[in-house]
């Protein structure tokens, strides 16, 4: 695919001198809205090169996710340190701390991310903890956070089940290439049929997910629990595979499904996206949902035309955007009243 240039400076300080205009002059608000949300689809929708693993000159922003479910006893302690460290390197982005681990995105220039994580995996402070933590990395034209927050938290996924401990021991997980041959064969070494689990949102869903997997519609996780309890007979006799975008969520629910009787489960390693990285987008249909401006992204791990709403924050499809209940700033598919998109949504 061609390369496509980043939006010009010009256009960037337009979005921002409407940015300021929408918070100082309520009137206007709604229609400053719609125009930014045009130049942010305009934006998410650039190609860039195929390869995920270097860097460009145009995508000069180093994004880092990563998570370990790991005690930590003094998380309160490092919260400042960290913040100082993060802020001294021109970092933006999330940082949670738990009793039961870590959870983190930030972005930046890509020398001062790359201190980041050697600060993180060798730094006295933290003991060790996260000599092995595993990054994911992509790279971007602009920084996606507003500001750099580390922040102390109950659980760095909430679940709300405190019996559940990932940080003491790991459900069996099974990685892409080995799942991706079970799909071809239909059935898993021992000759079991694989159940996939989506332990993601609706909404997360909707935009893409594996061939006949397994959706209950949860709005959030801590719903996941209950719903299983509820359809366990779906997954009795088979292997259950869970799996969500990176693989947080989906360590916790085969802990649980272990927890509560159902013998055969495993975790998706790293996720969705980790899938997509090894092998592409076999056996799975649709976009895979990202928490960050780029909305969704292709098998490909490259950025989509999906889109979501300024207002309500609903996903548009390129279909959707089509619609002529789609209007930028005033309303979208998801929520007019005569839209078919909005009645399904209500029926489930």
């Amino acid at each position: 695919m061609a390369e496509r240039t980043r939006p010009a400076p010009l256009a960037q300080l337009r979005m921002r001198k409407l940015q300021r205009r929408a918070l100082c002059d309520p009137a206007s608000r709604q229609a400053v809205c719609g125009i930014i949300h045009i130049l942010r689809g305009k934006i998410a929708r650039i190609h860039y090169p195929s390869s995920r693993h270097q860097h460009h000159p145009i995508m000069s922003i180093l994004n880092l996710s990563a998570y370990k479910f790991v005690t930590i006893e003094d998380g309160a302690a490092w919260r400042p340190l960290v913040t100082a460290r993060c802020n001294a390197l021109g970092l933006r982005g999330t940082i949670l701390l738990a009793p039961e681990g870590i959870n983190l995105f930030i972005a930046g220039p890509v020398p001062e991310v790359r201190e980041f994580i050697d600060y993180i995996r060798t730094d006295a402070l933290f003991g060790g903890r996260f000599a092995d933590l595993q990054f994911k990395e992509s790279f971007s034209v602009k920084q996606p956070f507003r500001r750099m927050l580390v922040k102390l938290k109950r659980e760095i996924i909430t679940m709300k089940k405190p019996a559940i401990k990932p940080e003491l021991g790991r459900a069996p997980s099974v990685d892409a290439p080995t799942l991706k041959a079970w799909f071809d064969r239909g059935h898993d070494d021992e000759g079991r049929p694989v159940v996939m689990l989506d332990t993601r949102n609706a909404f997360e869903v909707d935009v893409g997910t594996f061939d006949n997997a397994l959706d209950y519609r949860i709005t959030k996780f801590s719903e996941f629990p209950e719903v299983i309890e509820q359809n366990r007979a779906d997954m009795e006799g088979k292997t259950v595979v869970s799996f969500c975008t990176g693989g947080i969520r989906c360590e916790k629910a085969a802990i649980h499904l272990k927890e509560i009787g159902i013998e055969h489960v495993y975790q998706l390693e790293g996720g969705i996206l980790k899938y997509f990285e090894e092998v592409g987008g076999a056996h799975y249909t649709g976009e895979c949902f990202v928490f960050d401006y780029r909305t969704a992204l292709d098998p490909n791990l490259q950025p989509t035309a999906t889109s979501q709403y300024f207002g309500c924050r609903a996903v548009v499809s390129v279909d959707d955007q089509k619609s002529p209940f789609y209007k930028p700033g005033e309303t979208c598919p998801a929520r007019h009243p005569d839209s078919k998109t909005n009645a399904i949504g209500q029926a489930a």
